[in-house]
């Protein structure tokens, strides 16, 4: 009889184990799946992950945290392009200001707090090469996603000849990712963006996609519409170009934003792209110091035998810095207020400056920036 019922306890014993068993292993299934889902969302889209020589150093192998502030340059002072030991220390420590400023910006303004959102569609992951890129349109995104497609294992004879359109070839190669993706490749990664004066690069926006745009192009029928609505007749001289005149242009932009419509990728401010509060970002560039600080981050990354700090800037007409003049002279102040506060993060968290643009527009009210 006791036989029977420690057979039984046995049996009972199995049997809930082997239930317990039946009942987890579709968590654990769903758990090894989700953590293996980042490396092979890479590897589908042929973006394989390998140990760079970043991190080797005469055969040693060192963790990321060593390197960023351990920069090694073995044949790299003599290197064609790159930058000598006390210019690349020079840039290094122009980035730990940059970034020191940002955090304390983002601080300020409570833009790093939880109830502040993430977004992570347009940054760029390349795992082979450990580079976390945010694209910001008309801020070297030509030259960079040049770059990012070299990375990604197309030839520059190929890149040079197609005429597909180069965001869409890297998005063959580079998944749109999600917040916790790229959290988990900063370990290993350097992680960057490139900024530029937010009314600059409004004005070179509408430079390429406005006044150039392709004719019967999205940007052309915008065009089109924009003067519909804000061509008006009644204002002397009436302006006789096909394309929208800057100011038509800003009233238009001032407007979608005002009834909180998604405004063009090209015009969108960078810190609703980017939301640069909330992720640590290694190396700031900056369009202003550009020539420095992409040779800065090739070297840091160790680039250099992929890619070159080349400039491939696609903007057509009139060189940007020649124009700004003119067309904010179009501006009245009240508009300059409203891009002011449409791009007022942009202007913060990258320490730019307003001021000499009122210098040179309309007077019409005295309403305040700043």
């Amino acid at each position: 009889m006791g036989r029977r019922n420690v057979s039984a306890l046995r049996l009972g014993r199995c049997v809930a184990f082997l239930a317990a068993a039946a009942f987890l292993l579709p968590f654990s299934i769903l758990l090894m799946v989700a953590d293996q889902q980042y490396n092979l969302t890479y590897n589908s889209k042929r973006v394989f992950y390998q140990e760079s020589d970043f991190y080797k150093i005469n055969g040693t192998y060192f963790p990321p945290t060593f390197l960023r502030t351990q920069y090694m340059f073995e044949n790299g002072t003599h290197d064609e392009g790159l930058l000598h030991r006390e210019k690349f220390l020079e840039v290094g420590n122009r980035m730990e200001a940059r970034r020191d400023y940002l955090r304390s910006e983002c601080s300020k303004h409570g833009l790093d707090s939880s109830s502040h959102k993430a977004y992570a569609w347009e940054y760029l992951i390349n795992r082979q090469y450990h580079v976390i890129w945010c694209n910001i349109f008309k801020a070297a995104s030509t030259s960079w996603m040049y770059n990012f497609n070299l990375m990604a294992n197309y030839t520059a004879t190929f890149l040079d000849k197609t005429k597909e359109v180069p965001l869409e070839l890297a998005r063959k190669k580079y998944a749109r990712p999600t917040v916790e993706m790229i959290r988990k490749a900063q370990g290993d990664s350097i992680t960057f963006l490139i900024v530029r004066h937010p009314l600059e690069r409004l004005a070179s926006a509408y430079n390429d996609k406005i006044v150039h745009a392709w004719p019967k192009s999205f940007h052309d029928q915008m065009g089109r519409r924009i003067i519909k609505k804000y061509r008006k007749s009644s204002v002397k001289p009436v302006p006789t170009e096909r394309y929208p005149v800057f100011e038509e242009f800003v009233s238009y932009v001032l407007d979608e934003a005002k009834v909180k419509r998604t405004l063009d990728m090209h015009w969108t401010p960078y810190t609703d792209f980017c939301t640069p509060c909330k992720f640590n970002f290694d190396v700031i560039l900056k369009f202003e110091t550009l020539d420095e600080d992409q040779r800065f981050l090739i070297q840091m990354a160790r680039l250099q035998e992929i890619i070159k700090p080349e400039w491939r800037n696609s903007g057509k007409g009139t060189n940007t810095l020649h124009n700004i003049n003119h067309l904010y002279s179009r501006l009245k102040k009240s508009q300059l207020d409203g891009l002011y506060n449409l791009y007022k993060y942009d202007f913060q968290l990258f320490n730019y400056t307003i001021d000499n643009y009122y210098e040179i527009i309309k007077i019409d009210d005295d309403s305040n920036h700043g």
